[in-house]
């Protein structure tokens, strides 16, 4: 237990250091008062001072070596020594074993109750070394696994059961378990783990011998490290979700889809759950949708050229704008960003969309429901007849909602939607592959956009790189006496990816006279992507090869989201 004498020391070498001032160490004497614990951590919440200066001072001071736990590889033996039940109530990581002594790494080495609850536990000596508190909540996830301690407790009251009798199967007996708190508390944890992890999916996919739940952060997915002994509580994890979003916990058989609304820090959030049947029981994806994610027009990722032509290109009085791309490709987004800068008084806009991601002030937006006959072409219809000056369609995937959109652009509206292609000029393909006669599509298009979400590199551990003149030359790229190219080292603040957040890289092909002669006589969509890349089109690769040059991504994230092509020098 840390001692008056020894806060007050610790504060006046703090204060000798030029770390904070003798009016901070007041301050933060006075909160400690308040809330207990030790002085460092008090200066350390109350953002005086931070982690990385403030230990190894105190290490020193308290003649304790300070260590990164992230710099180490800790043997499996030694995680099993410790219960996760320990480790999460005493705020504490077990880093080595020798012989008859195990050192443990904590932010408060002098807590002496505490080692010697774990001395008289394990029947060890314990030896202590310093870590932050950063370090060891990052570990015991790592090793341990999201919600560890409280799946330990889940097993141990089920250890008289055995591992058949511990999945339960009775509908009756899944909503209780459901209901459970350790199973309530797991499935908290897993949420606000994805949160702190900035995952923008949730995963959890039940194998043979295996549950596993991975986060996508930045468009890529990753592995999540839990305890083993989920599996034995997939169902009522599935159930508890189930619950959570509204749906029927006694339907195994069948796909099912719903939403939670949750409240974090005072910041509301909506799940998109989705839950489909697999061979070894359900998978559930969450889709977490956070109103940050949405953005406005300009802050795309768009280059400046490519925004005035948006801009310009939104306000027509009527025709029909595509966006492309693949799923999660951030078209809604896009169009979002575009209703929103579009979106005043006078003006009546309507959407259907499948499903509604995020809820837009001031404007009327209808959602699907194919069960009860309300399809985008059934919606369409009853749009028309709702005196709209804009309308978006979620989606155009068939010929129906493809002949009324257009339609639609032709009689005086402006009609924005998304359709799945590889590249803009693909649009026109599909849609004369849907049966829309070519004058339809010719007289209505105005614009094409596709556009792929590309990582952006870690502000935090950017640096310089000289690239391969050789690789660089296969690409058919070239760079300039003083221009250079950055990459991420790999830190703490991005997982040691290198990357950190996402922008957008676009093609944005405006219908010129030429292009729509092109869709009349009904030439293939290389054609018209090649007519329109000498009328000034930048393509996704070039685009994207101009975001490399302003240093925001790399080479590789480039050529991983965009096909293979000649690229102008």
């Amino acid at each position: 237990m840390v001692t008056k004498e020894v806060t007050q020391l610790i504060g006046k070498v703090l204060v000798a250091s030029g770390l904070i001032t003798e009016e901070q160490l007041q301050i933060g004497l006075q909160e400690q008062k308040k809330t207990g614990g030790y002085i460092c951590a008090t200066l350390i919440k109350l953002g005086l001072v931070k982690e990385e200066e403030v230990f190894p001072i105190l290490a020193k001071q308290l003649n304790i070596p300070y260590i990164k736990i992230k710099e180490l590889t800790i043997p499996p033996e030694v995680i099993q020594k410790v219960p996760a039940k320990f480790v999460s109530h005493y705020k504490l990581m077990p880093i080595a074993i020798k012989r008859n002594t195990l050192t443990i790494a904590m932010s408060d080495p002098l807590e002496v109750h505490t080692i010697d609850d774990l001395r008289l536990f394990l029947g060890l000596e314990i030896e202590t070394v310093l870590a932050s508190d950063n370090d060891i909540a990052e570990a015991i996830r790592k090793y341990y696994g999201v919600g560890a301690e409280t799946l330990e407790e889940m097993v141990i009251e089920k250890s008289k059961e055995t591992q058949e009798t511990a999945s339960i199967s009775k509908t009756e007996d899944l909503t209780t378990m459901a209901d459970d708190a350790s199973i309530v508390k797991f499935v908290n944890q897993v949420l606000l783990q994805a949160l702190r992890d900035r995952a923008t999916d949730i995963h959890m996919e039940p194998f043979k011998d295996k549950f596993r739940v991975r986060f996508r952060i930045d468009g890529i997915l990753y592995d999540t490290t839990i305890p083993v002994s989920i599996r034995l509580f997939h169902q009522a994890i599935v159930s508890r979700i189930k619950i959570m979003a509204s749906l029927d916990i006694a339907e195994h058989r069948l796909p099912h889809d719903g939403r939670i609304k949750i409240k974090v820090q005072d910041k509301e959030l909506d799940l998109r759950v989705s839950i489909v049947p697999s061979s070894f029981g359900e998978s559930v994806h969450i889709r977490i949708l956070s109103p940050e994610s949405f953005l406005e027009l300009g802050k795309l990722g768009l280059l400046s050229e490519d925004l005035k032509i948006i801009e310009s290109v939104i306000k027509r009085p009527h025709g029909i704008i595509f966006v492309t791309g693949p799923t999660g490709s951030g078209k809604t987004t896009t169009l979002y960003a575009c209703l929103s800068k579009i979106n005043t008084n006078p003006i009546k806009i309507i959407t259907i969309e499948d499903p509604i991601e995020y809820q837009l002030k001031g404007i009327t937006q209808i959602q699907i429901a194919p069960k009860i006959g309300l399809s985008f072409a059934n919606g369409l219809r009853s749009m028309l007849r709702h005196d709209p000056d804009i309308m978006m369609v979620g989606e155009v995937r068939d010929y129906e909602t493809a002949e009324i959109a257009i339609r639609a652009a032709l009689t005086g509206h402006l009609v924005f939607s998304t359709v799945h292609t590889n590249d803009a000029a693909g649009a026109v393909t599909r849609l004369l592959d849907m049966g829309v006669e070519p004058f339809l599509v010719s007289s209505s298009l105005e614009c094409l956009i596709a556009q792929r979400l590309v990582r952006l590199i870690c502000p935090h551990c950017k640096k310089v790189v000289k690239p391969d003149k050789n690789y660089l030359k296969s690409l058919g790229l070239e760079l300039g006496a003083t221009t250079e190219l950055f990459e991420g080292k790999g830190c703490e603040e991005c997982r040691f990816t290198g990357y950190r957040g996402r922008t957008g890289i676009y093609e944005i092909l405006v219908i010129s006279e030429s292009v729509r002669e092109m869709v009349l006589k009904k030439e293939s969509s290389q054609q018209i992507r090649k007519e329109a890349v000498a009328l000034g089109m930048r393509t996704l690769r070039v685009d994207g090869w101009e975001k490399v040059k302003q240093g925001l991504t790399t080479i590789s994230e480039i050529i991983r989201v965009t096909q293979q092509e000649e690229l102008p020098e």
